[in-house]
């Protein structure tokens, strides 16, 4: 679904991303860890087009490196930044209309508005409510369920569970896991690392720009050099 190769990324002289690489299959869950700085945030910026890559970003067999964020997004790529970017004069259901693709319409895709309101009432419940209003948690969901709307193939999710309740990261696993029943590829930026552990396929750890680890949720778990020189605070 996704190759990334040889990912360099700059801001101004500073180099961030030195080398980075990275896959996604089809329906999977792929969990990008590392200490705050490591590039992880940047990485998805790099593959959206929003930070200029240099190397090679491969999704479904299609060079995209160079391509517009627009475009990417056209082309199947969902991005959920960690800043919760909703619209906040817009209504809840109006955000969520904003993530269909231009020409499509609702229950066109893998994902209904009536699909969001029953994975997460609390939205069904609002959805004539101005977003501003929305808590912290509501709005996660208000931009991962929007960006679900445009039916991507791949959806790259950066700090769903920042500042949530135990009640509502539990919620977002489930929402996850069940992105990935529907043949959903994902890469799932978390700090939670108990969370990127119980739900993810594979897992990657960054340091310094760079992929250190690479392997499944239980080989991480045997690696404790790993996590104390590149998760532990």
């Amino acid at each position: 679904m996704l190759q990334v190769r040889d990912l360099h990324a700059y801001y101004g002289k500073s180099h961030i991303l030195q080398g980075v690489n990275i896959s996604i299959e089809e329906g999977e869950i792929v969990a990008l860890l590392g200490r705050n700085g490591v590039g992880r945030s940047t990485t998805c910026k790099a593959v959206m087009g929003e930070v200029p890559p240099v190397g090679s970003v491969v999704f479904k067999g299609a060079e995209i490196a160079g391509r517009k964020a627009f475009e990417i997004a056209k082309l199947g790529i969902g991005y959920v930044p960690e800043n919760r970017d909703i619209f906040p004069g817009l209504t809840t259901r109006q955000n969520l209309i904003l993530g269909l693709k231009p020409g499509q319409k609702d229950g066109q895709g893998r994902w209904s508005m009536a699909d969001m309101f029953d994975l997460f009432e609390n939205l069904r419940e609002r959805a004539d409510v101005e977003a501003s209003v929305l808590s912290g948690g509501e709005q996660q969901m208000l931009t991962m369920c929007r960006t679900l709307m445009g039916d991507p193939d791949l959806v790259m999710i950066d700090e769903p569970t920042e500042g949530l309740s135990p009640q509502m990261v539990q919620r977002v696993a489930s929402l996850l896991q069940e992105i990935a029943r529907r043949g959903i590829a994902t890469l799932l930026v978390e700090q939670k690392l108990s969370i990127a552990l119980d739900i993810a396929h594979r897992v990657y750890v960054m340091g310094h720009g760079q992929v250190v680890f690479e392997g499944t949720p239980q080989e991480l778990k045997q690696r404790e050099d790993v996590r104390k020189e590149w998760l532990e605070v």
